[in-house]
């Protein structure tokens, strides 16, 4: 038996689900001094921060950029004119035509570039992207004089800002655009499928590029304006209207004006950033931080497409879509600590789309079962999804790690609505296309057929496969009960939980591929690893075997060096991070930003991919604060380097606040505010003890209750704002950023 989906539900879509996860930001409470409480506080500090250009950017990956989910730009010189061109892009551009999938007949489309028609030479920049106004500003020098600039893709409208006024010199401005050729970057890296068709050259007439498709359906560019430049873009299928739409976002734009459309645009990003803190004494990494938090808002809106490899900004890449057996996956977790669920447009693609993952699995299993294939792009259909045991390289886990993704959306809320309407109906669907497959042996002992583990190899009993079996059943069996819905299938997930093949592994090396598979050549992924991290499903604090077992893993899969990339190091620093061992991830951030970040703090491998920066940010989380377990640990992971910390609202698992401040290496406090009501359990970080609690509303002492591994476990009702501190002692509770040097660090200063 499923569990029906309701025709409300599926109206409902991301709108009621992001209602359900929204939180209003509790005001600070009487005795917590927040320095960060207001906008020239914000100004300030993230001013110091802001990635600066005093040379020109000559790539995408010097570029500074700007976006709102939907329409993006990269400003940089494009081609051997030296001109500063706006290379325009937009997540909601892609052909239609079917051949080839993903890759080829669906492919994300470039749309073309506006550039600043200079009479002379460019020579010289002096720019700042600031991220609390989400705003490109300063001169550009050319062989004829100085032009004063500002520019921004509007918050909330999908319309380019771009103000250029001469500053000295005899320089005009003018404008021209170039249209992209809209065929799939994919073809300058493989040969096209047959039957692909080529779409037609673009029309420009006047300031209207219209780009028709041979799928049906077009992309319209439209700007006005010669000092101010207003620009849109605009992407429309089956139907070829999208003009209509592009004169309305100019025209509703240019009657707002300059002054009107910046107080708009900077009203959202001011709101932006105050939902959370983090300050740690290291300037690069703390920058770093901070910009990923504006990309990843430049990116994708809960309201936009589900992100792909490299958001709004297409360049060459052989990856113009969404990847789903990590991609997705890493580029999300920022969302959950920080509470910007604004942004979590994957759990709301997940609920909009549900038909598509039940229509990607073989016809057979369609009555009982979801899937997906690896890509796909913002209506999640994939194709047809691989079969466990089947031809190829099966890769049959990735779906139900997306749900992952949408269970920790959860878990940061307690929404009950959410797990029940979507994470439970889903991920029971997803578990039960395995269901199909699983056997038992006659020891009674489950056997998964031969899978693709992502980035490796096919074997038998994978552990990549294993790993979400098992998470998968027992938080199906936790929501069972918490919901109380008496599933039919909860004796069968029970079963398949207690009987469940162990981790292939060996005492050496550590664990397998699978059972077929050691690993023995260097591997990028940790698709193998899942088990510790993300999936927490064998804990390291207190189990010993576990904990050598990881320690063993980590070992083998890092001393193969050949194929190491980005994410390699985000998600082995946060696995050391699990171990507690903060110098390692913080050297794991180290190398990643070394080896692998852009000037502005981009990522490429053939072509850009967001994920591993925005990841780098998680791995810092996972050093400041980890909520897995039921069980919250702050400061489990800080390196010794980082003598100073502040971190203030960051959300955990079980709907909490956190805020705790570290001075001379050392803990102050640690305060805690319950959302949801829900138990709680604390371990507070290196503070010294014995303990004392106090309510932060009236001062009063709060009884608590010792719990393992040096945990207090506090009764807390939904609005208990209380703080953790050493029995005997006042500290001052104040938030303010962590002492550090200000050198900047990013873009090309």
């Amino acid at each position: 038996m499923s569990l029906p989906i309701s025709r409300r539900t599926l109206l409902a879509g991301a709108a009621g689900l992001a209602g359900s996860l929204a939180f209003p930001m509790p005001p600070s409470p009487p005795g917590l001094e927040d320095t960060m409480a207001a906008d020239p506080a914000w100004a300030a500090y993230l001013g110091d921060l802001d990635p600066v250009w005093r040379k020109v950017p000559t790539s995408f990956y010097q570029a500074p950029f700007l976006g709102n989910g939907g329409l993006g730009a990269a400003v940089y010189q494009t081609g051997s004119a030296k001109r500063l061109a706006f290379k325009l892009g937009d997540s909601r551009v892609r052909d239609h035509q079917g051949t080839g999938g993903t890759n080829f007949g669906n492919a994300r489309l470039p749309v073309g570039e506006l550039t600043l028609s200079t009479a002379g030479d460019l020579t010289a920049v002096d720019l700042r992207l600031s991220l609390f106004d989400a705003e490109l500003s300063g001169t550009i020098t050319t062989s004829k004089g100085v032009l004063g600039l500002r520019a921004f893709v509007h918050a909330t409208r999908d319309v380019l800002v771009i103000s250029v006024n001469p500053k000295s010199g005899n320089e005009k401005v003018a404008w021209t655009f170039t249209p992209a050729l809209a065929r799939s970057p994919r073809l300058d890296f493989k040969p096209a499928p047959e039957g692909l068709r080529t779409n037609p050259p673009a029309a420009l007439a006047g300031t209207t590029c219209t780009q028709n498709l041979v799928a049906g359906g077009q992309t319209v560019t439209r700007w006005q304006g010669t000092n101010t430049l207003l620009a849109t873009v605009v992407h429309s299928f089956p139907a070829r209207d999208a003009a209509a739409q592009a004169g309305r976002n100019l025209g509703a734009a240019a009657d707002l004006g300059l002054d009107g459309l910046t107080q708009e645009h900077r009203r959202w990003w001011h709101a932006f950033y105050p939902k959370s803190f983090v300050s740690v004494a290291d300037t690069r990494l703390e920058s770093f931080y901070w910009i990923q938090l504006y990309k990843l808002a430049s990116a994708t809106r809960r309201d936009r497409p589900v992100l792909g490899t490299c958001g709004p900004w297409l360049e060459p890449t052989p990856w113009p879509g969404t990847w789903w057996n990590l991609n997705v996956q890493l580029e999300y977790w920022l969302v959950n600590a920080t509470g910007h669920t604004e942004l979590d447009s994957l759990t709301a693609s997940l609920d909009a789309h549900r038909d598509n993952l039940v229509a990607n699995v073989p016809a057979q299993y369609r009555s009982d079962s979801m899937a997906m294939a690896r890509t796909s792009q913002e209506d999640l259909a994939t194709g047809t999804a691989p079969v466990p045991g089947g031809d190829g390289d099966p890769e049959v886990g990735d779906l139900t790690w997306a749900l992952h993704n949408a269970w920790l959306s959860y878990r940061h809320s307690m929404a009950d609505g959410v797990l029940r309407d979507l994470v439970f109906p889903l991920l029971r669907k997803a578990i039960n296309y395995y269901l199909h497959f699983l056997t038992k042996d006659p020891g009674g002992t489950y056997h998964l057929p031969r899978t693709f583990s992502p980035e490796y190899a096919s074997t038998k009993d994978c552990n990549y496969d294993l790993a979400l079996i098992h998470w998968g059943c027992a938080t199906l069996l936790a929501a069972n009960k918490r919901l109380k819905l008496g599933d039919p299938l909860a004796a069968k997930w029970q079963d398949v939980l207690d009987h469940l093949v162990k981790p292939p592994q060996d005492a050496t090396n550590g664990f397998w591929i699978g059972a077929d598979v050691q690993l023995t050549s260097s591997h990028r992924h940790y698709s193998h690893l899942l088990w510790f991290y993300p999936l927490y499903q064998l804990e390291v604090t207190d189990n010993p075997a576990n904990r050598a077992a990881l320690t063993r893993s980590m070992a083998h899969w890092l001393g193969y060096t050949g194929a190491q990339q980005g994410y390699t190091f985000t998600g082995s620093g946060s696995m050391y991070a699990v171990l507690g061992e903060g110098d390692k991830a913080h050297g794991q951030l180290s190398t990643l930003l070394d080896k692998y970040v852009q000037p502005n703090t981009m990522y490429k491998e053939s072509g850009p991919v967001i994920e591993t920066p925005l990841s780098g940010a998680q791995t810092m989380h996972d050093m400041l604060v980890q909520s897995w377990g039921d069980t919250i640990r702050v400061f489990p992971a800080v390196p010794t380097a980082w003598a100073e910390v502040t971190v203030h609202n960051l959300r955990t698992e079980g709907a909490f606040l956190i805020s705790a401040v570290r001075r001379a290496g050392r803990t102050q406090f640690v305060r805690v505010r319950s959302l949801a009501g829900e138990p709680c359990q604390v371990v507070p970080g290196d503070l010294a003890g014995p303990y004392e609690v106090r309510s932060l509303t009236d001062g009063s002492a709060v009884p608590w209750q010792p719990g393992s591994g040096g945990s207090l476990r506090l009764p807390l009702s939904r609005g208990d704002d209380v703080v953790i501190v050493t029995r005997g002692t006042d500290p001052r509770l104040r938030i303010a950023p962590a002492a550090s040097n200000t050198k900047r660090y990013w873009g090309l200063p």
